[in-house]
């Protein structure tokens, strides 16, 4: 494979994760409770599919602020599937392990690396990540990565959903990435910023 031009099929990955409006409860970690998940093909620039899965935490409850946050409840996530069985199906059903994929920073990136290496789960990603954040920051010369809704405004374009929720912030992602695509500041797999 010419490692040197992008894949045609991306997975865009936006995770949702328990959190607090101040510390952390005591003896409570930051988990993941979405993974939203779009998958895009480059060449054709469209979106092909749209995932949502929800995850059941382990070490820490939904907190008000979380539910206001991203709509997600505890009972909700009480019925989703447990960390590892996300991360085999990341892997078997999505590609993960080979297709390249992109998240809006590397807040997503990391809380994978650090809920896996806490719970002694495989990684279901490959090592072809591009922060689509940088990647817009440079597009467009700004001085300060901005956050994906500030990003859609910049880009003139609209945001589809409830902000915060994984998958549909998987989907504005993709519409970012496509919009830099047409553009043709999408970087190849050589050139990832970081």
């Amino acid at each position: 494979m010419d490692s040197t031009r992008p894949e045609s099929l991306i997975n865009v990955v936006d995770v949702e994760a328990t959190c607090w409006p101040g510390s952390r409860p005591p003896g409570e970690v930051s988990e993941i409770i979405e993974v939203g998940l779009t998958v895009i093909d480059l060449d054709a620039g469209r979106r092909l599919a749209r995932h949502r899965i929800v995850v059941r935490p382990a070490r820490s409850r939904v907190s008000a602020f979380c539910t206001e946050l991203t709509g997600l409840t505890q009972d909700e996530v009480d019925q989703g599937l447990a960390f590892a069985e996300v991360c085999r199906l990341l892997a078997a059903e999505h590609g993960a392990g080979t297709r390249p994929w992109v998240s809006w920073g590397d807040y997503d990136r990391n809380q994978f690396t650090r809920q896996c290496r806490a719970t002694r789960t495989p990684y279901p990603f490959g090592r072809h990540h591009t922060n689509a954040k940088a990647v817009f920051t440079q597009a467009y010369g700004l001085r300060k990565r901005p956050g994906m809704a500030q990003a859609l405004e910049i880009a003139g374009r609209r945001l589809e959903g409830r902000h915060h929720r994984g998958e549909d912030d998987a989907w504005n992602i993709a519409g970012l990435v496509l919009h830099l695509s047409e553009r043709g500041d999408w970087p190849g797999l050589a050139g990832n910023p970081d």
